[in-house]
């Protein structure tokens, strides 16, 4: 005999920590932010980040 099908999906908790959709969107927004800081430092100073920052 089989066993009927679930006919509802269950709601299941986000996770708090790891790969999770929160925690991915975060990450995407803090990198497009420090890409155009990047780009506003490098535009406003004439120079490339690695100079700037001393590194070259």
């Amino acid at each position: 005999m089989t066993q009927p099908q679930p006919t509802t999906t269950p709601q299941l908790a986000e996770p708090k920590f790891g790969f999770n959709e929160y925690a991915e969107r975060l990450n995407g927004r803090a990198a497009m932010i420090g890409f155009v800081l990047t780009l506003a430092i490098e535009y406003a100073t004439g120079q490339g980040l690695l100079t700037w920052l001393g590194l070259q």
